[in-house]
């Protein structure tokens, strides 16, 4: 025969377990127990008064218990046990045990179903973290490509009594001025005017070549 207690931990005492399963049957786990009930009292040919005489009971009560509709307590299962001439587990048959497994299993299935969503979303977070940094990447060097792409630069060509000069100004959108470098002479011309505005220095340069008898 089948052990009724093999999934309850060793520890439990005897009451204990009994306790543990009238708690599984009032949390509404379906077993079996009115059946075997039923089936063990006719084979003992006993009526349902004859059977609550014997267990301290109402006739009601048993009919209860052999409808399912309520369940036995600990002490209760004892008397019917001896009432019934079997034991507590010839009495519950193989249904707790059945049960007990069964939520076992769901619990491991259980378990097994959290491993599996956290590994998947610690995968998802790997996956995202990585596309966010080459998203900085790529749209941070963009940015910088564009920032450089809305400077514009005027490079000028001067001459000056056969001498020719040139000078490159770099300047951003707004017309201010990056950067400027070219020949000495005419580094020496604006070097003093603290030009801050493109227009400005291109207009001053070529004006002085134009009064001095040269072009740009």
């Amino acid at each position: 025969m089948l052990k009724l207690f093999d999934k309850v931990p060793k520890t439990f005492g005897r009451m204990q377990i009994l306790l543990y399963i009238q708690l599984l049957v009032k949390g509404g786990i379906k077993v079996k127990l009115g059946d075997n009930i039923l089936k063990l009292r006719k084979d003992c040919k006993l009526s349902q008064e004859q059977l609550a005489e014997k267990v301290n009971v109402t006739r009601q009560t048993i009919s209860n218990w052999e409808l399912g509709e309520t369940s036995p307590n600990p002490e209760q299962l004892k008397l019917l046990s001896k009432a019934l001439n079997v034991s507590i587990d010839e009495l519950l048959n193989n249904d707790i045990k059945h049960v007990l497994e069964e939520k076992v299993s769901n619990t491991e299935k259980l378990a097994g179903l959290i491993i599996k969503i956290l590994k998947v979303m610690g995968i998802i977070f790997i996956i995202g973290f990585a596309i966010i940094i080459f998203l900085n990447i790529m749209f941070g060097s963009k940015k910088d490509s564009m920032t450089i792409k809305e400077n514009q630069t005027v490079l000028l060509n001067c001459q000056l009594n056969d001498e020719k000069y040139s000078y490159l100004i770099e300047y951003d959108k707004e017309d201010s001025i990056v950067d400027a470098s070219g020949s000495d002479y005419i580094i020496n011309i604006v070097k003093d005017k603290n030009f801050n505005k493109a227009k400005a220095l291109v207009k001053y340069i070529e004006s002085y070549f134009e009064d001095n008898g040269g072009k740009c």
